[in-house]
């Protein structure tokens, strides 16, 4: 059996990010404590949580921007600490930061970054990603006289540029309208039959039901609660984040 990727089955691992006891500190002060995740090949994860409770921190060491200080991390099957060259390849993402040259052209950005990960027919591809986003008409104006709404557009456009497998995003609707918000998740779930993993960090419940398929709830630096999406409606999800985000004493 082959997956719509060319892939044997038998050769794909069984979780595209596995997390165990992943631990990060900042001198004395815990971001992670211990958190455990697992997630499936194409499966949609939103995680919620209050501020300080983790989640950024969380999808910058996945992104191997920031080094765990104790657990073990795995991206399809990879261990973070030995290959994270390689991790970088398979993972597109979208943070507060955008990543993008100032002084550049959205083109400039966009060709210095499929560059790096080593594109195919890099003209094309930049126009296919820029198209997704809505910005064709901006493709050569520099960055620094863009909105923060049409920066956050290329910033997507920069993280799909390499065709990622995997999607890590942290608030990733900031400075866009609701035009642009439906627009970002259509380019995100999915690209020719394949369709992305993607691991989500919102504080929209709403919008985070409406979106991922499975719901995390990452309080004090842990993950206290995990269910499927299936039969849960806002206000039981609402419930449960007052709930589950209480502040133990």
């Amino acid at each position: 059996m082959v997956a719509d990727n060319g892939r044997p089955t038998s050769s794909l691992p069984s979780w595209a990010i596995e997390v165990q006891g992943l631990t990060k500190s900042f001198g004395h002060q815990l971001a992670l404590t211990g958190t455990d995740l697992t997630v499936r090949p194409g499966e949609a994860i939103v995680i919620f949580g209050p501020n300080g409770a983790g989640k950024t921190t969380l999808i910058k060491v996945l992104a191997t921007i920031m080094k765990p200080s104790a657990g073990s991390v795995k991206i399809d099957g990879l261990n973070l600490k030995d290959n994270a060259e390689e991790i970088r390849c398979r993972l597109g993402v979208v943070s507060h930061q955008t990543f993008l040259y100032s002084n550049l052209t959205a083109y400039e950005n966009l060709e210095f970054y499929s560059r790096m990960y080593n594109v195919p027919t890099r003209t094309q591809r930049i126009r296919e990603v820029v198209d997704m986003v809505g910005m064709i008409s901006r493709l050569y104006d520099r960055v620094g006289t863009l909105s923060r709404g049409m920066q956050q557009r290329l910033s997507i456009a920069r993280s799909l540029i390499h065709k990622p497998s995997i999607m890590l995003l942290d608030e990733p609707e900031t400075g866009l309208d609701q035009q642009a918000t439906a627009m970002l998740w259509e380019a995100l779930k999915s690209e020719g039959k394949e369709k992305r993993t993607i691991l989500l960090t919102t504080h929209n419940l709403e919008r985070g039901l409406e979106v991922g398929e499975r719901l995390l709830i990452l309080a004090q630096g842990k993950i206290t609660y995990d269910k499927p999406k299936q039969g849960l409606d806002l206000s039981e999800l609402k419930e449960a984040y007052q709930h589950y985000t209480r502040v133990k004493a």
